[in-house]
């Protein structure tokens, strides 16, 4: 996969946003403020400027050029057990259906069904395409001769921050790239 590097600031003039470690917040969605929350962070003393745009921001008093990689100046764990969320859901099983690989219709399913007690838990749910998950219906994997691709489990924050890398998004600015980790060929 190839990335635009941009040379011109983004959209809007978002900052990446780096913990105290200088390793980004999240990969997938990248740790990305708008440039006010950045100004607002500058002024609170939370952030240290590591790299700015060339455009200026001025009021009567006062004039900045807008900050496009911060970090934090109090570190921020990343090992606290991740929320289970349908886009963590989906992160965790790449963005593909657990029985077939379809990246298209996702939904998620209960591998014991709720209606035979199953719960909603990070050990029970798997994404699944729409198709998957009629053919499936009320019943278990033996029941139904379908078997996820791999068992799963709840992740930890570190193994969602790996799978994000997996997911760059389609521009990034060329102040961000000494920050930011994939394993891809950029494109200038």
């Amino acid at each position: 996969m190839t990335l635009q590097v941009l040379t011109r600031p983004p959209s809007g003039h978002p900052a990446l946003v780096l913990n105290a470690d200088f390793r980004p917040l999240s990969y997938y969605p990248l740790s990305l403020w708008p440039w006010q929350e950045v100004i607002k962070a500058v002024f609170l003393d939370r952030v240290d400027v590591v790299s700015e745009y060339d455009h200026v921001v001025r009021s009567p008093s006062f004039e900045m050029r807008l900050p496009s990689v911060v970090s934090l100046k109090q570190y921020v764990a990343q090992d606290r057990p991740p929320a289970f969320t349908r886009f963590n859901l989906f992160l965790r099983d790449s963005f593909a259906c657990q029985y077939c690989g379809s990246a298209e219709d996702l939904t998620f399913d209960h591998l014991i069904p709720r209606s035979q007690g199953g719960r909603t838990t990070w050990e029970n749910i798997v994404t699944a395409c729409a198709p998957c998950n009629l053919v499936k219906g009320g019943r278990t994997p033996r029941q139904a001769g379908m078997h996820p691709r791999q068992r799963p489990g709840r992740p930890t924050m570190h193994r969602l921050q790996d799978l994000g890398r997996r997911f760059p998004p389609h521009h990034l600015h060329e102040s961000w790239l000494d920050y930011l980790y994939w394993d891809i060929e950029l494109e200038a």
